[in-house]
């Protein structure tokens, strides 16, 4: 029997990169995954791989927009009648010097990082406080703890998600519901691949230590949260002065 047998789990963001390597790990575990994301041929491939191991639907869901959530929230619930896992791993980055960063720039990246964490953790709620258990998983970043340059919105919108993920587990500990914040470091992601910079000459890691992390985060205890896990390459440039 696989880890997460029969759990009933959300992932925002499945369409590729990280999201799309834990939709993999969960399935494999025996999970039945509801898949988001806004690229819906993306999620149907993926869908359409994953449905030899278990089953999977797909939701096309743009987290910036509130109906979108609610949406999905309501097919997950109409169809399973609960729900055990959310692993909110949709994002963006953007950035530059603040001098010339736009509010449109700002705005977007604190709805898609932020608002749509807590519109979801919303709707989770709504389903899990009744079941009196339920797990919600938070991919932050070490941006959240140490910011990088020219990254204001991205770095404000991961030290926002650490603030939500322990006030949401404060709400949710009398009700049975756990909620964690998982930091990756430098992860070799599609985005990263196709980008120029100096990240290119940092160490990075492989999609699956993420979703191997994901994954011993959800199979963990119900009784038991890990609130804050930080996951990075060894050589990577964060503790001390490198």
């Amino acid at each position: 029997m696989g880890k997460l047998e029969g759990k009933v789990c959300i992932i925002t963001g499945a369409s590729s990169g990280i999201g799309k390597e834990i939709a993999k790990s969960f399935s494999s575990e025996g999970a039945k995954l509801i898949l988001a994301a806004r690229r819906l041929e993306k999620l149907d491939e993926l869908a359409n791989e994953l449905n030899k191991n278990n089953e999977t639907t797909v939701v096309q869901t743009d987290v910036s927009r509130e109906e979108d959530i609610t949406n999905l929230f309501e097919i997950t619930k109409r169809k399973y009648a609960q729900l055990d896992v959310v692993v909110n791993n949709a994002g963006i980055f953007d950035g530059g010097s603040i001098e010339d960063l736009s509010l449109e720039t700002w705005s977007k990246t604190i709805t898609v990082n932020l608002t749509g964490v807590f519109l979801c953790t919303r709707e989770a709620f709504k389903i899990m406080k009744p079941q009196k258990n339920g797990r919600i998983i938070n991919i932050g970043s070490i941006s959240g703890q140490m910011p990088r340059m020219n990254s204001a919105p991205y770095t404000s919108s991961k030290h926002g998600l650490i603030g939500l993920t322990k006030s949401s587990a404060l709400e949710g500990r009398a009700h049975g519901i756990s909620v964690g914040c998982l930091n990756p470091g430098n992860v070799l992601t599609e985005w990263r691949d196709e980008s120029a910079g100096s990240m290119h000459q940092e160490p990075m890691m492989d999609t699956t230590a993420i979703s191997e992390a994901a994954l011993t985060m959800a199979a963990m205890p119900p009784e038991v949260n890990m609130l804050d896990t930080t996951v990075l390459p060894i050589g990577q440039l964060y503790i001390g002065r490198g």
